[in-house]
C-alpha cells in the first residue's frame, strides 16, 4: 500500500502523470528524457485524493519529520505559487501564521514579485515554499537574494526547480519567447531556462544561501517507497548564510 502525508489516505496506487504533458514532449521531439529529471515520478505523480504531487508529499514530509520546530511557537510561512494540496495542508498545521504570494493576486493571499517584496520586513518568514517558480524568473539570482532577505535567520526554505540530470550546464536564452521552442530547450512554454545540478547549487550559494539536500539515503528509501518518491529525488531546503 501506497500514503500520502499530506491527506493521510492510504490506497494501492499514486496515479500518472498527466497523458497530455507526455504526449506534447514526443510530438515536439524534445532532446531530453523526462526521465532524466531529479524529482519526478512520471509513474505515480498524484494522490488519487487530495492530488498532491510527489514533490508536495516530499516537501510534506520534510515539514512533518525533519523541520526542527520548537513546539507551540508560531511558524512563520510564506508559500510562493501555492499548491492546492500543499497550501491547505500548511494552513492546516498547528500554530502556523500562512501567506501565499503570486504575482496573479487571484491565486494567493496577496501579490508578490520575489524579485522585489517591499511588502515584507527582513528575516520574516520562518518557512519559505518556493516550488517551480525560479525556471520562470528572468532575474533568478535576484530572487534568490530576495527569498533570503526575508527569512528569518532560524528558517529554512524548500527551494525547487526542475533539474536535468544530464545537463551539464545550465540553458537558458531570454531572446526566446515562442513557446514550443521553450518546450524543446527548457521543458515547459513558459520556463526560461533548464538548470543543471551544479549550477542551481552554484547560483543559490553565491545568492547567500547554505543548501542541505534530503535525498532517499536522508529520509530512508522505504519512506519515499511508501509515499511514492523516485530514489532520485532530491530535496533542496535553504538557510541564511551567518554573516
Amino acid at each position: 500500500m501506497r500514503k500520502c502525508p499530506v491527506c493521510t489516505k492510504t490506497f494501492p496506487n499514486f496515479i500518472p502523470i498527466a497523458e497530455p504533458y507526455v504526449r506534447l514532449q514526443h510530438e515536439l521531439n524534445v532532446p531530453y528524457s523526462l526521465e532524466d529529471f531529479e524529482t519526478i515520478n512520471l509513474g505515480g505523480y498524484g494522490c488519487p485524493h487530495c492530488e498532491a504531487s510527489d514533490r508536495d508529499r516530499l516537501y510534506a514530509l520534510y515539514v512533518r519529520d525533519h523541520l526542527k520546530w520548537p513546539a507551540g511557537e508560531l511558524l512563520r510561512v510564506l508559500d510562493i505559487a501555492p499548491g492546492k494540496a500543499l497550501a491547505r495542508w500548511l494552513r492546516a498545521l498547528p500554530d502556523v501564521d500562512y501567506r501565499s504570494g503570486d504575482l496573479d493576486p487571484e491565486l494567493a493571499d496577496e501579490q508578490v514579485d520575489i524579485c522585489d517584496m517591499p511588502q515584507f520586513e527582513d528575516g520574516l518568514f520562518d518557512l519559505i515554499v518556493c516550488s517551480h517558480v525560479l525556471e520562470h524568473v528572468a532575474d533568478d539570482r535576484r530572487a534568490m537574494r530576495e527569498l533570503c532577505r526575508v527569512l528569518s535567520p532560524q528558517g529554512r526554505a524548500i527551494l525547487m526547480v526542475p533539474i536535468m540530470t544530464t545537463a551539464t550546464h545550465t540553458d537558458e536564452d531570454a531572446s526566446i519567447t515562442e513557446a514550443n521552442v521553450r518546450w524543446q530547450r527548457f521543458g515547459q512554454g513558459d520556463h526560461v531556462r533548464m538548470y543543471c545540478k551544479a549550477d542551481w547549487l552554484a547560483r543559490l550559494q553565491r545568492s547567500g544561501w547554505d543548501v542541505s539536500q534530503y535525498d532517499a539515503n536522508v529520509i530512508g528509501p522505504a519512506v519515499f517507497r511508501e509515499h511514492g518518491i523516485t530514489e532520485r529525488s532530491v530535496l533542496y531546503v535553504g538557510s541564511k548564510r551567518a554573516a
